[in-house]
Formats: C-alpha cells, structure tokens, sequence
C-alpha cells in the first residue's frame, strides 16, 4: 500500500483576483474549481491545476482578503516544487517571469521565484516516466508547460522527530537524513526538509496551509490507523465532496492530509467547464445568493490571453 505522490498543496492568498491572474495568466494553470472553504465558507477556496484537474497538479488558496503577509519557519513547507520537460523550458519560464515582473532566479537545472505575496516557488527538469499534468493556456506552448508537482521542501529543526512516522507508517522511502520519495505505483513526489531560519514563522499570505498526500480510495481508513498508530492526532475522514480527507500534524509540525484520488472536480460541472462558475457542496447550497454577492468577481487570464495571441 503506498500514497500516489502529493494530491495538492494549499496555500493562503489575500487577494483572489491578484492570485487568479498569477496561477492561471502568468503560470499557464487552469482554474479548476472555485468553491468555498469548508470550514469557513464565507471566503474562496481557489483550485488550479492541469486541463482535467488531476490529483498531483492542484495548487490551492483560501483567500483572506485583508489577510498580512505571513513568512515560512520551522514545521512549515516554504517551497513548492513543479515539473518541467527540458532545459528550454526553464529559459521560457525564466524569461516570462522576468517580463510579467516576478525575479526568477536560475540555478544549473532550477529555476526559483515566488508569487505575488511571497510564495516560494522552484522549477525543476523532470525526464522521469510519470504522466506529464499539464495546462493548456493559449501563450504556453505545451512542451514549456508546467508538469505536475515533483515535491515540496519544508523547513524543520529536527527531521529525526519524523522519521518513524514517514517511515514506518507512511511508507515514505529515505533519499538522505532529510529527504523521502513518496510514490506509488503512478506518481512520486519528494518531501524535504531544510534547516530552519532563526526567525519564528507566522502563518499568512503567501505561507501553505498544508500539504496533501493522495490515497486510493480503499486504503483511505487504513492510512489513518496508520497515521494514529504513529502517534498523530488524526482527525476523522472529512467529506470534502471533490475527495475525502483526514489531516494531522507530522512530529516535526507540518500540517499533512491524506486525501482520496476522486471522486473529483466533475461531480458538479461538466469537465470542459471546470471553474467557470461558483461550486458549492450541497450542503452549502442555501448560502450561494450571499456568497456570489459578497465574494469577489474574478478575472478571466485565459480568455484575455486567448484574445491577445489572436490580435
């Protein structure tokens, strides 16, 4: 039994239309489902990802608006890292940023930025056998485009305080003293820990949330017994509608869900309409008037680069 990689990673944001002009016009996603948080329905919960919304490539945002920049410390993820096919790609990227405002800096074959409230981002060639995630935005030719997540780097003082957990129960595999390949039998992520900065972090803006690693269905319950016989607090499987969830906190204080792959984004949209309009689980139905009027309207970066690249 092993976890197919990472499912999603999710992250605050301030500003929704700031973030859905970044994520979808200048990274190329596609905005895969705008729905509600959950646990606090007044505000966005934003979904991007490749074309049909997979398991592997959905970057998420809780919008706070109002909400100060935060800044990553120890037991919390400060980068995430993204799949591209070749060295080209990265020189694409590197150059597309520059113009669009956002300093990219280049390392060998990395490529490192961060969105517009600080988020820490890494590009990295991937010439592994995995299915390329990928977008199709109008000006991202697709071989440049991005390709699914290939991990997440957090900080933490100690990694040793993790390791029975990642190890014994997750079925994480050891790179390094600080490094483990989660993979199944179709996808594979990294996670890695750096040593952390002196400051202390505080959650906010341009910080993640969590991270989600993705489950077959049918091991769901058992990943949790796994997760509890471990020594993590973990809660009990949460309907989430798109997918089922369980979250704990790994001993080092990164915030984990374990999330099924499905049943997805086309429960309640038709796949060529995916995030074209406010989804909300039903039970969160009676609200839509009051949300659609106090939430914010969002732009549309990919029907305005469409238009661009035709004129």
């Amino acid at each position: 039994m092993r976890l197919e990689g990472i499912h999603h990673v999710t992250a605050i944001c301030a500003d929704a239309p700031r973030n859905v002009r970044f994520y979808v016009g200048t990274l190329g996603l596609r905005l895969v489902k705008r729905t509600v948080n959950q646990d606090d329905p007044s505000v966005y919960h934003l979904f991007y990802g490749d074309e049909e919304g997979s398991p592997g490539a959905d970057i998420t945002f809780f919008e706070y608006p109002g909400t100060p920049l935060g800044r990553p410390g120890d037991g919390m993820v400060h980068t995430v890292v993204w799949r591209v096919g070749s060295l080209a790609a990265l020189d694409f990227w590197g150059e597309r940023l520059e113009r669009e405002g956002f300093p990219a800096e280049r390392r060998g074959d990395k490529l490192r930025f961060a969105d517009p409230e600080g988020l820490a981002h890494e590009l990295v060639v991937y010439e592994g056998p995995e299915r390329p995630l990928r977008a199709r935005a109008p000006d991202v030719p697709l071989e440049f485009a991005l390709q699914g997540f290939d991990g997440v780097r957090a900080y933490a003082s100690n990694p040793e305080r993790s390791r029975s957990l990642l190890e014994d129960q997750l079925a994480f595999e050891p790179v390094s003293s600080h490094a483990w390949r989660v993979a199944g039998s179709e996808r594979s992520a990294l996670y890695v820990y750096d040593p952390p900065p002196r400051e202390p972090g505080v959650p906010g803006a341009g910080t993640v949330h969590h991270v989600a690693f993705a489950s077959h269905p049918e091991d769901h319950a058992v990943w949790r017994e796994r997760a509890l016989a471990g020594g993590a607090r973990a809660t009990p499987i949460i309907d989430r509608h798109y997918f089922r969830s369980i979250y704990f906190r790994e001993p080092s204080g990164v915030l984990f869900e374990i999330a099924t792959i499905g049943p997805g984004f086309a429960v309640d949209e038709p796949p060529e309409r995916l995030g074209e309009r406010l989804s909300l689980p039903p039970r969160f139905e009676p609200l839509r008037e009051q949300l659609e009027r106090t939430l914010a309207p969002l732009p549309d970066p990919r029907a305005e680069r469409t238009v661009r690249t035709r004129s």
